[in-house]
């Protein structure tokens, strides 16, 4: 079969025209022609293999393009990558591979392009459409790819016993795939993956964020997280995570599980967001829960500060899998720290004071906080459900109401703690931060409005109790 019309980009021509004046083969490999033949917005990189020195074909393509890019070579991995407009183009010589037990880097000799087909991780990535001017436009498919394409199957191209042990990184691929592809993992494929679970402590906490950020980043992350689940990657890789999935009864009295909670949660909360931190906010949000679980006859099952326990264990989290310990986890331990607030809030009559204090303990973060928490309204009770929903709405007018009068997000108190020192003549002291926070309390909960002149007279009167004198 022929797809020369697919390869109408200029490019195609370019690398076409630099293999025949090298007397080298070369094709277009992997995920381009995947989405293609899928139909599917493909991502802004192609896969190149040359049959010889991938490095001196990318060289090559750089000289006959007018613009001369600059090509990045990786000598120890015999690639080079170019980027041509919009897209970055790599290239690589045909390969056979053969890996040691302990390492997931493996020995690479120069092969044919069977052989670069044969270490591919999936029949659907191992189709190539060949850029020779004798059969330009070519489909290559050794492993009936296109047919498992038809079928919706993930399937390694060899024994997936070697093809996962080899790389353990490709079970969470074929996962990652089944999730965004919305395919099925072959049978035997999705046993060798259980078989080989263990083998994924090989692999870097850097590379399994990479995936796990990809599944969170579909349209039904559970898919994913079910699969991963299934298959004993997830309590390797998150086991405070598979740890919601207990479920007791103590005198009649059961918890719901929290595990396929969470998980719903993560699917609710996917139609409203692409923020991938938002979306780990929702998986990590109730993790406190399993190691704070308690039962007591009066009030049932409790899962009392879980929250603030599930902050610190995000970090724990973020710091064991390599994941940056920037403000992308301080906003997720923010989020799964005060997951409860808003809904706290939307339970009983909302006050002012009380959505002050939530806007001023979220600050910028507000609106994801409350995203995160309507996510979380799963309640299969129709009633309940739109009662949830009605409740968060008047959060959400009370929260613009109160910030558009008191401009609490972003709190800075109108007189500052120089301005307490000029006030009362004092040294930098411990009055100065009791005044300071008796401000702050008083805007919060509605004594002063949040000006100068009020926030003034107040610290006047307050310094007096305290024995201070105006000037003194």
């Amino acid at each position: 079969m022929n797809y020369k019309t697919s390869l109408n980009n200029n490019i195609f021509q370019i690398i076409s025209q630099a293999s025949k004046e090298l007397q080298i083969e070369s094709y277009v490999i992997g995920g381009f022609v995947r989405d293609f033949l899928l139909e599917r917005d493909f991502k802004k990189d192609i896969d190149i293999v040359a049959v010889g020195s991938g490095i001196e074909l990318a060289q090559k393509v750089s000289e006959l393009l007018p613009e001369k890019p600059k090509v990045q070579v990786f000598k120890t991995y015999g690639t080079a990558m170019l980027r041509f407009e919009d897209t970055e183009i790599e290239f690589v010589g045909a390969r056979k591979e053969s890996y040691h037990f302990e390492s997931r880097n493996p020995v690479v000799e120069n092969g044919t392009l069977e052989d670069d087909q044969n270490r591919r991780d999936f029949t659907i990535n191992a189709l190539a459409l060949s850029l020779n001017k004798i059969n330009f436009g070519e489909l290559s498919d050794p492993f009936n790819g296109l047919e498992d394409m038809k079928n919706k199957i993930i399937k390694t191209p060899l024994d997936p016993d070697i093809t996962f042990s080899d790389d353990p990184l490709r079970m969470m691929r074929g996962i990652r795939f089944a999730t965004q592809l919305g395919f099925e993992i072959q049978e035997n494929s999705l046993n060798s993956i259980t078989k080989n679970a263990g083998r994924i402590n090989i692999i870097s906490g850097e590379r399994i964020v990479d995936e796990l950020n990809k599944i969170l980043a579909t349209d039904k992350p559970s898919v994913g997280f079910l699969l991963l689940y299934k298959t004993g990657l997830l309590d390797i890789i998150l086991p405070e995570l598979t740890a919601l999935n207990n479920v007791e009864e103590i005198e009649g009295q059961t918890h719901k599980n929290n595990f396929y909670h969470t998980l719903e949660v993560v699917d609710n909360i996917c139609p409203n967001t692409e923020d991938v931190w938002l979306r780990w906010s929702a998986l990590l949000h109730d993790i406190g829960k399993a190691p704070t679980k308690r039962f007591n006859k009066k009030q049932g099952w409790t899962f009392h500060g879980h929250e603030f326990l599930g902050g610190k264990m995000a970090k724990k989290i973020f710091e064991r899998l390599r994941m940056p310990l920037n403000h992308k986890m301080k906003f997720v331990q923010k989020m799964v720290m005060m997951s409860s607030r808003p809904i706290v809030l939307s339970e009983d009559i909302v006050t002012d004071s009380a959505v002050r204090r939530l806007v001023f303990d979220a600050g910028e973060d507000v609106e994801s906080l409350m995203t995160l928490c309507e996510a979380d309204i799963t309640t299969k009770n129709p009633n309940k459900f739109k009662k949830y929903h009605q409740n968060f709405e008047i959060v959400r007018n009370k929260i613009v109401e109160v910030e558009e009068r008191d401009h609490i997000r972003n709190f800075q108190p109108p007189i500052s703690g120089e301005e307490i020192m000029e006030i009362f003549n004092l040294q930098p002291s411990r009055e100065i931060g009791i005044l300071k926070e008796a401000v702050k309390e008083a805007i919060l909960e509605g004594e002063i409005p949040n000006e100068y002149q009020a926030a003034y007279d107040f610290v006047l009167k307050r310094g007096e109790k305290l024995g201070l004198k105006f000037g003194d």
